[in-house]
């Protein structure tokens, strides 16, 4: 008896095998050389416009007005006085002379301009970033006592990680920065600054006597224990940090209580840091000038002789062995270096509404770090107390960097004198007060457990190790922890077998609309109220929620040939098999068991239906996958059984598909076992005939045409049957072959033996 779509199938049939082939010209969809055309049609531009977008300021200058040249004055003069002490403050967290913070602050403020994205991030020394000089610098005195000055190390550190971050914006590889997630950033910046405050509690009170670059528990112990020995320093220290809250606190009640002035009380509250030093500062002349011993000392911590100018101008001096000595902690001062900026600026272009490029920012990152060797610079990022105090003074262009410069120019010839009488103590208040806003608040770590508590447990984790052992652990354990969670997400995705919703705005079923949602709602999103239908009998919808890659693919394969082999009927009967052919690993039910009785009451299997509309890329191993479970689920339902994709948004998808038989409706003879074999098997293997049963194709869906409204050109290519443009579209198809399978099947039935 032959079906009306006879002619059709068997050109399918011949496309099918034409394409087990594999040559690349006969594949319906998409080729290498389609991939290699569609990546320059002008190659020559794109050199040009690679080394042009190096320079983004070439995008702006040109348009630069007075308007802009107003915010940057004003932004630009902000920013230049804060980062004036904080510099300093920072230099001596990183265990440098203060002058070194002032060339670090230099060399970011002016070369940033050049080569930034954003507008509102500062460059210069941070906290985190001193730190870990800190770290490294103690790590390599430990190993080669007095062999090489701190200053050598700090600067060689500045120049081996800019030349790797500049490396890594060259090769435009920025997108490595994505597989660190917030709450792990916040994680271990939160645990940074709990241990530089426990750090600077020493310093405000004047305590000595034990390392405060310890461990932060070992610390926060040591400075209990040393609370009868708090001196002088104590005094100036602890009325600065006060003095400090107490002006911004007030501005800010100020700022809300008056509308109108908000912006008077801001400045006021900006030169807070200045004046408060500016203060202490004459405090100290007043209280110490008199008061030297014979061997040189004061009564309190100063900061003393604060060189004037650039004295260390030239090539920095990169001596291989030390280079080697410091190696096994360059990776960590790298991630910190790159992470905290691109961080900063996501955060402040997504607040004050454009893109940064993040392969620009680092290389930004990388020039300001090399160049800044040559001043005697020591490693510099973007600060984010900076750079929020920079967006709120109105900033308009990257320029604003250039007055901060000038004013950090100007701190270095003409005020250094005035620099030698300030307590170093106001140096630790100013550090505490600026670090204490990197803390994550309350609402903030709630917010990480709302969204997603193992992320929560991530953020714990990184303060954690970083409280309790050092930054490096604590960085380390979080991106371990994170790229743990993110292989475990894909390797183990939510998978669902789908129902159908019917949805209704009227009363007839022209009104009505489908919808696919799983049939087992875990989680309650459904109400309890709504039905979800299953698939017609011998029919399954599976959608699976990830891109189907190596490790994911067995999962797939899995879920569907379980479900399978639970919910439908077995097409041979096992009853009339003998115990002693039947497989290892299929025995057979317990003596006094009828097999036969619950498998006659599940439905054939006719097809399964695959939604894409979550799979973006797809690999060898799953196609592979997907050809194992086509050939299990045959090999159990006894019959041809069709398999339709829905949902596919890629061509690459398509290729792959098609390579690996599906489809087109190949028959099941003409479908390699193996697309990838890791062991190529020379023999011993059964192979299809051409009049086998599984390569009947009279059942394939190809008399539906997807089409789009007032064309007569299909959606999908018609060589492809059994590839469908959405979900709905996919299990009408399978449902419809179902229902010309079954009309079949009783017309057999009817027929006289004598004419079969």
């Amino acid at each position: 008896m032959s079906s009306p779509f006879s002619a059709v199938a068997i050109k399918a049939k011949n496309i099918g095998r034409r394409i087990i082939g594999y040559p690349e010209e006969n594949v319906p969809v998409v080729s290498v050389a389609d991939w290699f055309r569609g990546l320059s049609s002008d190659p020559k531009r794109d050199v040009l416009h690679y080394f042009v977008s190096m320079f983004p300021i070439f995008g702006w200058i040109t348009r630069y007005n007075l308007g802009w040249l107003y915010g940057d004055v004003i932004a630009g003069f902000t920013v230049g006085i804060v980062v004036v002490p904080q510099s300093m403050s920072y230099a001596l967290i990183a265990t440098l002379p203060a002058q070194y913070g002032l060339y670090s602050a230099f060399v970011g403020t002016l070369i940033y301009c050049l080569f930034a994205t954003s507008k509102d991030v500062a460059i210069g020394p941070v906290a985190v970033m001193s730190l870990t000089v800190s770290q490294i610098i103690k790590h390599v005195d430990q190993a080669h006592p007095n062999e090489w000055p701190p200053q050598q190390i700090a600067t060689t550190v500045a120049f081996i990680c800019g030349f790797i971050v500049l490396g890594i914006g060259l090769l435009r590889l920025g997108w490595i920065v994505e597989f660190i997630p917030a709450p792990a950033v916040s994680g271990f910046m939160t645990g940074s600054a709990l241990n530089i405050l426990s750090g600077q509690v020493p310093g405000l009170l004047g305590e000595t006597g034990f390392d405060t670059r310890a461990a932060t528990y070992s610390v926060i112990i040591n400075t209990l224990k040393f609370l009868p020995v708090t001196k002088l320093d104590a005094a100036f220290g602890i009325v600065g940090l006060f003095f400090l809250y107490f002006v911004r606190m007030m501005c800010d009640y100020l700022g809300r209580k008056y509308p109108r002035r908000q912006r008077l009380f801001f400045f006021i509250s900006v030169f807070r840091n200045a004046f408060v030093l500016v203060v202490l500062t004459i405090a100290s002349w007043l209280y110490c000038r008199h008061r030297v011993s014979k061997s040189g000392k004061y009564p309190i911590k100063i900061l003393q002789t604060v060189p004037r100018g650039f004295h260390h101008v030239g090539p920095p001096l990169i001596d291989p062995k030390l280079v080697s000595a410091l190696a096994g902690e360059l990776p960590v001062a790298t991630i910190i270096l790159l992470l905290e900026h691109i961080a900063i600026s996501k955060s402040f272009g997504r607040v004050n509404g454009y893109k940064i490029n993040p392969n620009q920012e680092l290389i930004a990152i990388g020039v300001t770090n090399t160049i800044g060797t040559v001043f005697g610079a020591y490693p510099a990022t973007g600060s984010f107390s900076r750079s929020a105090l920079k967006s709120k003074s109105g900033v308009r262009t990257p320029a604003a960097g250039i007055l901060s410069s000038i004013i950090v120019i100007v701190a270095l010839y003409g005020l250094t004198p005035a620099f030698f009488w300030i307590p170093t103590a106001g140096l630790s208040a100013v550090i505490i007060h600026a670090v204490a806003d990197l803390i994550a608040s309350p609402s903030q770590v709630y917010s990480y457990w709302r969204v997603s508590p193992i992320e929560f447990v991530i953020w714990c984790a990184a303060v954690l190790v970083t409280v309790f052992s050092t930054i490096e652990n604590g960085i380390y354990t979080s991106i371990a922890a994170s790229a743990a969670l993110l292989l475990i997400r894909i390797a183990r995705p939510r998978g669902y077998f789908l129902g159908k919703l019917t949805l209704r705005s009227g009363k007839s079923d022209a009104e009505a609309r489908h919808v696919f949602v799983p049939l087992k709602d875990r989680v309650g999103v459904l109400k309890s109220s709504l039905k979800v239908d299953p698939p017609s009998p011998g029919v399954i919808v599976y959608r699976h929620e990830e891109s189907a890659l190596y490790p994911n693919s067995s999962l797939l394969n899995s879920a569907i040939v379980d479900h399978v082999k639970a919910r439908m009927r077995r097409g041979k009967d096992m009853s009339l098999i003998k115990m002693s052919d039947r497989p290892w690993n299929d025995p057979g039910p317990k003596p006094g068991q009828d097999e036969n009785a619950e498998n006659l009451q599940k439905p054939v299997l006719h097809a399964i239906v695959l939604d894409f509309s979550g799979i973006s890329h797809i690999d060898t191993t799953a196609v592979q996958s997907l050809i194992d479970t086509r050939n299990e689920v045959e090999k159990w339902a006894d019959k041809s059984v069709e398999f339709h994709f829905a949902t596919i948004l890629s061509p690459w998808i398509r290729r792959a598909l098609i390579a690996g038989g599906f489809g087109m409706g190949t028959p099941a003879s003409d479908v390699p076992m193996e697309i990838a074999p890791v062991v190529p098997y020379r023999g011993g293997r059964l192979e299809h005939t051409d009049d086998d049963k599984f390569g009947d194709l009279e059942t394939a869906d190809i008399d539906i045409q997807e089409t789009i409204p007032g064309e007569a050109a299909p959606i999908v290519p018609e060589n492809t049957p059994f590839f469908h443009f959405d979900l709905v579209s996919a299990v009408r198809a399978a449902e419809s072959g179902l229902s010309r399978e079954a009309s079949r099947s009783s017309s057999m039935a009817k027929v006289p033996v004598s004419e079969s």
